[in-house]
């Protein structure tokens, strides 16, 4: 059992709201197949959401992005990675 902090009332509502997403952006999409595929599930989709998912709050960045100055890229230029088998899509501008 995990207690929440103390003088924090919104840490239990912050900690809902982080498996709920997880649960419907993740988790329902994917056959886990044991305990360690589900560590790898769960860390490769943290990864993602604190480096590379944009959240609206932060202005569509991600929370441990590397912010650098906007660089116009032609659709040429831009590429996709599949994460998770293909569950998520990345994109990424290549040099030219």
């Amino acid at each position: 059992m995990i207690l929440t902090p103390i003088r924090a009332p919104t840490a239990n509502a912050i900690a809902e709201r982080w498996i709920q997403t997880v649960r419907r952006e993740c988790l329902d999409w994917v056959l886990v197949l044991g305990r360690r595929h589900l560590d790898h599930v769960l860390r490769t989709y943290a990864a993602h959401y604190n480096r590379r998912r944009p959240h609206r709050s932060l202005s569509l960045v991600a929370p441990l992005a590397d912010v650098r100055d906007p660089v116009l890229l032609m659709p040429s230029d831009v590429r996709r990675r599949d994460v998770l088998g293909g569950l998520i899509h990345e994109y990424y501008g290549v040099a030219a």
